[in-house]
């Protein structure tokens, strides 16, 4: 009764509350940019030649941005400058701050950009065929067509129900497309009355695509085949330790796959205290993740470096409330195990905690004996914003991070950023 009022009176201060304004704010200013800079650029008195070529190299551009965004280095980056500011920095700066992790509206305005400047360029080419040879138009409509083949590919619907054909998609067409913008850049070079070489140097797209490749390419030269320690405490869940030299930190994830050029998935790295690797929980949910359960491998590909996700927000606060549902709990873990200065308190949602996993329930215990583990198979599933909402109020919180699928993630942010809670969670944005 006593948490049902108090819960009343968190209500009564309901406020609107938007959890992707971020992203959509910078969607927004980077569509917003390019707007300004087509309002200046196209209307002027030149050739339609020279306007092709400017909207060429501003597809370029914004083909730079959206692939420099979501380098690892380059995420790791923006996330250690965000979450080093100092904890007696006022709430609400930091509150802010903490939204760092919703970068990817850069990735999705920049890719949309891009989109729109090389249609029309390509229309150029249809409108003005006698301006370009048959190699340029053909290689053009192939680009053209392959974008918008990934845009309608990224949609939010296609990606709900059609995850796996949206990995493919984006993946491949996304190398498929700057292979050809390169071939491209190379046949509009080989023009140039000085030659290609000069042609290709003095060409800014030739500059930007090979910075693009570079950044792409770098992960995957960090390939490495890894040996794989599974204990499996139950047909839903199975951990997984990595011995990786590459140190993870706590609020990092890295990207497993079976083979070497395969679908890959990202798990939160629980870095070992020693140094020596790290563990990951894998849970059921799908073929994928299920034949890691079923049939634990000897080795695992594991590309690129361990790279800062949500979680690492929680350096921002003073004292933060994990709600975690299921295998959610594994971004919770290493900051409830390292014991780091970021006072915690977890609130964990799940099947049959010991039956599920096992030994890793005790070491959850030990390190946070006040820990609300919470039992659906004996209780039922609870209301996960009003469990959350109570911690807030009664730890003396400054901000709660919620892990769970995208559909409850999504929800529960909602909620609770409704009642003016300050929430956070993944947002699968791109």
């Amino acid at each position: 009764m006593q948490l049902a009022v108090q819960l009343t009176t968190i209500n009564a201060r309901v406020r609107p509350s938007r959890p992707r304004a971020v992203l959509h704010t910078l969607l927004w200013l980077v569509l917003g940019a390019n707007a300004v800079y087509a309002i200046g650029a196209l209307p002027s008195p030149r050739s339609w030649r020279l306007l092709a070529d400017t909207a060429l190299t501003a597809t370029s551009v914004n083909v730079g941005l959206a692939v420099l965004i979501r380098q690892q280095y380059v995420v790791n980056a923006l996330f250690r400058l965000a979450t080093r500011a100092p904890r007696r920095w006022p709430l609400r700066w930091r509150l802010g701050l903490a939204e760092v992790y919703q970068y990817g509206g850069v990735h999705v305005g920049a890719a949309v950009a891009a989109t729109v400047w090389f249609l029309f360029f390509a229309t150029e080419t249809v409108v003005h065929p006698g301006h370009y040879s048959t190699p340029v138009r053909v290689v053009t409509g192939a680009i053209a067509v392959d974008l918008i083949v990934i845009v309608a590919g990224s949609s939010p619907t296609v990606r709900r129900r059609h995850h796996d054909l949206f990995e493919a998609v984006h993946r491949y067409g996304g190398w498929a497309a700057l292979g050809l913008f390169a071939a491209l850049t190379v046949l509009l070079a080989a023009e140039d009355p000085r030659g290609l070489a000069t042609g290709l140097a003095h060409t800014p797209t030739a500059w930007i695509l090979a910075g693009a490749a570079v950044s792409i390419v770098i992960p995957w030269l960090q390939l490495r085949r890894l040996a794989v320690t599974a204990y499996v405490p139950s047909s839903h869940a199975a951990v997984l330790h990595l011995p990786d030299r590459r140190r993870a930190r706590a609020g990092t994830f890295v990207r497993l796959a079976h083979q070497r050029l395969g679908q890959s998935h990202a798990f939160a790295a629980i870095p070992d205290p020693d140094g020596a690797g790290y563990r990951v929980i894998v849970s059921r949910a799908g073929d994928w993740t299920g034949k890691l359960i079923d049939s634990p491998p000897d080795r695992v590909w594991v590309r690129g470096v361990p790279i800062d996700g949500v979680a690492s927000v929680a350096r921002l606060f003073h004292r933060v409330v994990w709600l975690a549902t299921g295998s959610g709990i594994a971004p919770c873990l290493p900051h409830l195990l390292a014991g780091d200065a970021t006072r915690s308190h977890l609130v964990w949602v799940t099947r049959n905690p010991q039956r599920t996993y096992g030994q890793l329930l005790d070491e959850i215990r030990a390190a946070a004996p006040d820990a609300q583990i919470w039992d659906t198979d004996a209780h039922g599933k609870p209301d996960l914003a009003v469990l959350a909402t109570y911690a807030y109020q009664r730890t003396g919180a400054e901000a709660v991070i919620c892990i769970s699928n995208q559909d409850t993630t999504n929800r529960l942010v909602a909620q609770l950023r409704r009642r003016g809670v300050p929430a956070y969670g993944p947002i699968w944005d791109s």
